[in-house]
């Protein structure tokens, strides 16, 4: 636990791993930390959201010093959701703040909370019991991605990487396992997972391969975007749209809640 606690505080990033109705999903996070582990998704992740069962990984595969540590650590959780950011906008947006820049923009004093209230809104995901923490290979290049998929009933993440991840649906990629290792595929589901962000993070890129996976030999079924070695930041027009598009989506997740509240 004093590793795990050690890597969530120190790292600026990380990734939520978990196995949902319809197969291995992860998204990228800011790791937050009181008394354990925990995250704060916006609520325009709400479909993902709703997705999330009773565990989860929690995963550091690319730590923010060279010599930070970078490991997995997998048990239940608990989710809860704050529409109204009761609970974040204590202890917890202070330290998304410091970690993350948009956040700093966004609801960095108390008056762009009030203006930002929509990115105030979010779902608490805590990791409540821990089952296993392992070490993982660190994310080192654009290519290297975290692998999720289903091992004896549970949630299992490795750090993959390929030579070329161009291959669509249909194709096949050589995964390699950045230990060494086997990656021993059963012909299981499994998602990839890379993202990499521009110095200022208003870029957060995602890139996801799924298929199934027969010893190191992805079969792909489904390709969204790929590795980018340097995201540029956002020119001026490109950061407003993108301000304009977060808030959409977080403001249509807010709306989703409360009508729930309501029924």
């Amino acid at each position: 636990m004093n590793d795990l606690a050690t890597a969530w505080r120190g790292s600026s990033a990380g990734e939520l791993c978990w196995l949902a109705a319809d197969g291995p999903a992860a998204v990228p996070v800011v790791p937050l930390f009181v008394d354990q582990p925990c995250v704060a998704l916006p609520l325009a992740h709400l479909p993902e959201i709703d997705s999330l069962p009773d565990r989860a990984a929690f995963c550091v595969s690319a730590p923010t010093g060279p010599d930070g540590p970078s490991l997995v650590a997998t048990g239940t959780i608990s989710v809860s959701l704050d529409p109204r950011g009761t609970e974040f906008g204590g202890d917890l947006v202070e330290q998304e703040v410091l970690k993350h820049p948009p956040s700093r923009l966004r609801v960095g004093s108390l008056m762009a909370r009030r203006e930002n209230w929509w990115w105030m809104a979010r779902a608490l995901v805590r990791l409540t019991g821990i089952d296993g923490v392992r070490e993982l290979p660190a994310r080192k290049r654009a290519e290297d991605a975290v692998l999720v998929r289903e091992r004896d009933s549970d949630v299992r993440v490795d750090v993959v990487t390929a030579e070329d991840w161009s291959a669509g649906p249909g194709q096949d990629v050589e995964l390699w396992p950045r230990d060494g290792g086997g990656l021993d595929g059963r012909g299981d589901t499994v998602l990839v997972m890379g993202h990499q962000a521009s110095p200022d993070f208003e870029r957060w890129e995602r890139w996801t391969r799924t298929g199934t996976l027969s010893g190191q030999t992805l079969r792909v079924t489904g390709a969204d975007g790929g590795p980018e070695p340097d995201p540029r930041p956002y020119r001026l027009l490109e950061r407003l749209r993108n301000h304009r598009e977060v808030e959409r989506a977080c403001r249509a997740g807010v709306a989703a809640v409360e009508r729930r509240s309501r029924s």
